[in-house]
């Protein structure tokens, strides 16, 4: 925006001593905390439009987030907490107005780690916001379990955002789709600083809020600076609203971040066109970053003492207070008076959160997954199962189906999904449930995942399925995501669960090749948080399928595509209402010589391995786990009791493969039944090639598993 004019129309009240006048700014003397400022007047902070008591209740906020902002600052020179802090000053303007025009409990606010005035302003309390700087039990973000200055407090929808920038983007479209869908009058606001922006899942966020002309703000507050890296090394635009011009239905408005009033003005008129149904808004606000990007980061390496200087001169507080001054809605003492009671409120909430007690890390293993919706009592296996023989795919599609005509809050997206899918898993959805229910995604992986994490924040009995690729080699774009919601659940300590499943079909043996043919649940296992299944018959993915959708948090739904068709999968459908819990395995033959632990296509070649074995007298007995996080450690260990022999079996590599986890499990508890070491069996530790013959030389069989149970026989 224009600098202040210093013609003869300019007030002459000015507090302190006029001093200069250059590039058309106002430098004045302003006193604060006792000693004199050269400020530069920089901003216009035109007041007209607010009463006087917003002025000074909006100059209190102002003051009161700075002064704790300098309290954090002590206690981490004093070792006492805020291990991690990043100042705001410098950002006030859009901080405090993007605070004040959120309305708690009803818009969706997702703040990132500098929004320190920002988690004021919306409703954190002083004695919040040291709670979680000194990570604290009762810390309302989630005790202590999250970094410190990453303020949230769920309960009035000020989201727990985690350290990694701007993915909280794709949340707030996903919770702006939900807002669309049940037709709500909120607003999602997320906030990150420019150098985020470079992320693509940000251009993601912004396509994807575009094309469905979703109500969600972007507010890009531009200090110049990602840590040391200045804009013009992380953007061809260094005012980066200046890259969104072409995307279509998006609002485009720049403002001073230091002024909070003209910060207001255009957040107030990218909420009205959001609420119009227009389409997302951006608000662009110009800021400077005052102090370091953290408490662990030396400014003075990289930037200038000229530019240290300005941006002090700058200090949009002290501009603040000159023109509460100037247009006299304050006397000195009267801000005197209210600076000393906000020094007063903050000693007392610093009385209380230090006496709370210290984050308990005993409790560690408290929230790290949802309890799910049918835990197993009274569970019989084949329940109700009738009629003729399904598909593997049919009994999927049959099993969504029903589940979205149980609960009307089940939702589908994903990509080719209004054409039944790929494979034909979804025929007929579309269709029946209709284009607000079941729908195309882009070809995003990222934001397939990022959305659905946002989507079911808007009520607790929403449930989404997702498609997360279209194989599931390509859902790499969107690990990040699924890292992101598996620590949502731990993170907020039990405030927020992401209830979505994910399916993915995945593995070999269709001569798919790179990208085709992989299979990705060796990785799935090392992240907590999640549940993976891969069931091998159509009756166990009914079962699975239906608790994971009624279940709490979320579920990998692994669906090995060689198997969608492969009649030796195919059941008898089970009842509408047969569920199979998570961790619950089957043994699919019973032997006495040796156990074949096994799961997905693998029990099938492990069963027609059997039958060769059964020949040659060797009795085995296939554990067919259906459940991989969690999985049956006591149906394995029991077997390996009575057998005194492990193969474990996978489509998946060896290496890092699920075998190994299995294998060290047996270890630790079977170790002293065992009477010979324990083979895996599974794919090479390659990449699956298209040709056939290099599929037949990578990927397991049943002969390998024979000769694996052989080696073991004859040790």
């Amino acid at each position: 925006m224009n600098n202040i004019s210093t013609t003869s129309n300019t007030k002459k009240k000015a507090v302190g001593k006029k001093i200069d006048n250059t590039n058309k700014s106002l430098l004045v003397n302003v006193k604060y905390q006792g000693r004199d400022h050269e400020v530069e007047l920089f901003s216009k902070f035109d007041f007209s439009g607010f009463s006087k008591e917003e002025i000074i209740g909006w100059y209190r906020l102002n003051q009161l987030g700075r002064k704790l902002d300098e309290k954090a600052s002590l206690y981490l020179k004093m070792a006492k907490g805020w291990s991690y802090h990043a100042p705001f000053a410098g950002h006030d303007g859009i901080q405090l107005a993007l605070g004040k025009i959120f309305r708690a409990s009803k818009d969706y606010l997702f703040p990132y780690y500098r929004d320190f005035m920002t988690s004021i302003a919306a409703g954190i309390t002083p004695e919040e916001i040291i709670l979680n700087g000194l990570s604290k039990e009762t810390d309302v973000a989630g005790g202590g379990r999250h970094m410190s200055n990453h303020f949230a407090k769920p309960e009035i929808n000020i989201e727990n955002v985690s350290s990694c920038v701007s993915n909280h983007t794709l949340h707030a479209v996903g919770v702006a789709r939900a807002i669309k869908k049940y037709k709500g009058d909120e607003v999602a606001y997320a906030s990150f600083g420019e150098s985020s922006t470079s992320e693509g899942y940000f251009y993601e966020a912004v396509n994807t809020s575009c094309l469905e002309q979703l109500p969600v703000i972007f507010v890009i507050q531009n200090n110049g600076y990602g840590i040391s890296v200045p804009t013009s090394d992380q953007s061809a635009n260094t005012r980066i609203s200046d890259n969104l011009i072409g995307f279509k239905n998006l609002r485009i408005i720049n403002c001073d971040g230091r002024d909070p009033f003209d910060s207001f003005r255009a957040l107030t008129e990218a909420q009205q066109w959001a609420l119009s149904g227009a389409g997302p808004a951006v608000v662009h606000a110009d800021c400077d970053r005052v102090g370091s990007h953290s408490n662990s980061d030396r400014h003075e390496l990289y930037r200038s003492l000229e530019e240290l200087e300005r941006v002090k001169r700058r200090d949009p507080l002290l501009q603040f207070r000159f023109h509460i001054l100037n247009d006299e809605y304050l006397t000195e003492e009267e801000l005197l008076e209210l600076e000393d009671k906000n020094k007063m409120d903050i000693f007392a909430a610093a009385d209380l959160a230090e006496a709370a007690p210290d984050a308990d890390g005993k409790t560690w293993e408290k929230f790290i997954i949802p309890e799910e919706f049918y835990k197993g009592e009274n569970f019989i296996e084949n329940d109700s199962h009738n009629g003729d023989k399904v598909t593997y795919i049919h009994s999927i599609n049959e099993t969504l189906k029903y589940e979205f005509r149980k609960n009307p809050n089940t939702f589908l997206w994903g990509q080719d999904i209004e054409k039944g899918g790929v494979f034909n898993v979804v025929k007929g959805m579309p269709e029946e449930f209709g284009k607000e229910r079941v729908f195309n995604a882009p070809i995003a992986e990222d934001t397939i995942v990022g959305t659905a994490n946002g989507f079911v924040r808007y009520r607790d009995d929403i449930r989404v399925v997702v498609e997360g690729a279209e194989f599931a080699d390509y859902f790499w774009p969107a690990m990040e995501q699924l890292v992101e919601s598996s620590h949502d659940y731990w993170r907020t300590k039990g405030q927020f669960s992401p209830n979505f499943v994910i399916r993915l079909a995945s593995g070999g043996y269709i001569q798919g090749g790179l990208y085709h043919s992989q299979n990705l649940e060796g990785t799935f296992l090392t992240i907590p948080g999640i549940r993976v299944v891969q069931p091998a018959f159509a009756d166990d993915a009914a079962g699975l399928l239906r608790n994971a959708i009624r279940s709490k948090g979320i579920t990998l739904f692994l669906e090995p595509k060689f198997l969608y068709n492969f009649k030796p999968a195919n059941t008898s459908m089970p009842s509408d209402e047969y569920v199979i819990p998570f961790g619950k395995a089957r043994i699919r033959k019973h032997g006495n010589d040796i156990t074949i632990v096994t799961y997905g296509t693998a029990v099938h070649l492990s069963l027609l391995a059997a039958d060769e074995l059964k020949k040659q007298g060797i009795d085995a007995e296939v554990i067919d786990l259906r459940s991989l996080a969690p999985w049956d450690k006591n149906a394995v260990f029991e077997s390996v009791r009575k057998t005194n022999r492990v193969v474990v079996a996978h489509e998946d590599k060896i290496i890092g493969g699920v075998g190994g986890e299995i294998v060290a499990e047996i270890n630790a508890n079977c170790f002293k039944y065992l009477d010979a070491p324990i083979e895996r069996v599974g794919s090479k530790f390659v990449p699956v090639g298209f040709a056939k013959s290099y599929e037949k030389e990578i990927l397991p069989n049943q002969n390998d598993i024979i000769d694996a149970v052989n080696k073991l026989m004859s040790y």
